[in-house]
């Protein structure tokens, strides 16, 4: 078993091996990967925070040794709590940007340790060792509110709606699986809209019956999503209502209390 670390802002992720290839997902700086078999230039890896396979570029992460990987997996993560800040390499005087809910490896004192590299950072962090309140849940969303809307997109400069919420829930201390199937799978299934609270979130289907899309709750019948872009409609029985169209766009399926 090999493993890999993401060194910069934001990569995209692959269905297959080739830049042309559809992004699934994104690999934010300081994340981990655990890494498979290799064709051509690309590998093929599963993210560590939620075990989605997909594939890489081999100059868009770097190897780190097992006994680092473990490290990483085992100490509390500090994440960025900006919408963007700036790393300085401490040798070079480089810089880079970092978004929000990127990984800050073993920071201290304000530096930033990717194997023997060290970036100096001097931005707002946020940890995840524990649980935040769930009216934080609302504050982070909002954050995102008018971020474009992006197949696979994980990042404020490119987010779809399963990576919008994984991203806020990231942001308040839970883990949640990649996909709105697989996010709809967790949680309590409540019976009535009416019980939701605000920070909930609400599944929606297609005409097979499959779950397309989700979003999250606020409050006075109100849900924050991404289409088109992060944004906020009206949440009915029925589902989300878009007011500039005056129709329904998406049909709820469920709603589930993750906390």
């Amino acid at each position: 078993m090999k493993y890999g670390l993401g060194h910069l802002s934001v990569v995209p992720c692959r269905a297959e091996a080739s830049d042309s290839s559809e992004q699934v997902t994104q690999l934010l700086f300081g994340e981990t990967v655990k890494v498979y078999e290799k064709k051509r230039s690309w590998y093929r890896v599963k993210t560590a925070h939620d075990n989605y396979e997909c594939w890489m570029d081999e100059n868009q992460f770097v190897f780190i040794g097992e006994e680092e990987f473990k490290a990483l997996q085992s100490n509390p993560a500090l994440v960025v709590n900006e919408f963007a800040d700036i790393l300085k390499h401490e040798q070079s005087g480089e810089m880079m940007s970092v978004l929000l809910g990127s990984s800050l490896p073993f920071l201290k004192d304000q530096k930033v340790k990717l194997g023997n590299e060290k970036w100096i950072y001097e931005g707002g962090s946020l940890s995840l060792s524990k649980k935040g309140p769930k009216t934080k849940l609302a504050e982070h969303a909002l954050m995102l509110l008018n971020a474009p809307y992006q197949w696979g997109g994980r990042s404020p400069f490119g987010i779809d709606c399963s990576g919008f919420v994984q991203l806020v829930y990231k942001l308040n201390g839970i883990f949640l699986p990649r996909d709105a199937s697989q996010q709809a799978e967790k949680g309590s299934k409540l019976s009535f809209i009416e019980e939701a609270e605000e920070g909930d979130l609400a599944f929606f289907d297609n005409e097979e019956g499959k779950i397309t899309h989700v979003g999250m709750i606020l409050d006075n019948n109100r849900i924050i999503h991404a289409s088109g872009m992060v944004r906020i409609d009206r949440l009915d029985h029925q589902g989300i209502f878009n007011q500039e169209k005056r129709d329904y766009t998406h049909r709820l399926r469920l709603i589930s209390k993750i906390c």
